[in-house]
């Protein structure tokens, strides 16, 4: 799964104390051998709000048009892209298939803003299964929401 040269990999992660709880999320920007980690944190979030925000905070981070590559363990980012979920909602006027408000539409919507000017291709990978990246995006989340917690 390595990046082409030109290409950004933005891997990222989010971690929830409770659902809804205090959150953390992070980011990792990765392009060629330079790194930059970005975290921030919620007092009351949820999980998927958590994923969301390290994927936003990770594109916003980006400065000019790119070639980006986001890996994420969340099969909820993952399969809003990559099966079609978001074009459903935007043609359905933010409604899930059974006709209920989209949640974190907000959100969803600051991430296509995010994204417009960047060629992005997600990728999940499994969670807490040893890839280096993933596990440090994890630590990351994490302590951002344990600065929450006050631990």
């Amino acid at each position: 799964m390595p990046a082409a040269e030109d290409e950004v990999e933005i891997w990222t992660d989010g971690a929830c104390s409770g659902n809804p709880g205090p959150g953390g999320w992070a980011a990792i920007l990765r392009w060629r051998d330079h790194e930059h980690e970005i975290s921030g944190a919620d007092e009351h979030t949820t999980n998927n709000r958590m994923e969301l925000m390290g994927v936003l905070k990770g594109l916003e981070t980006l400065t000019r048009p790119t070639k980006v590559v986001v890996v994420t363990d969340s099969a909820y980012v993952e399969k809003a892209f990559t099966q079609g979920w978001l074009k459903n909602w935007q043609r359905n006027g933010w409604k899930t298939a059974a006709k209920k408000p989209v949640e974190n539409q907000d959100l969803w919507q600051l991430l296509l803003d995010a994204s417009a000017a960047h060629d992005v291709r997600f990728e999940r990978v499994k969670g807490h299964a040893g890839i280096e990246l993933n596990e440090r995006a994890d630590v990351l989340a994490v302590a951002a929401r344990d600065s929450m917690l006050g631990t």
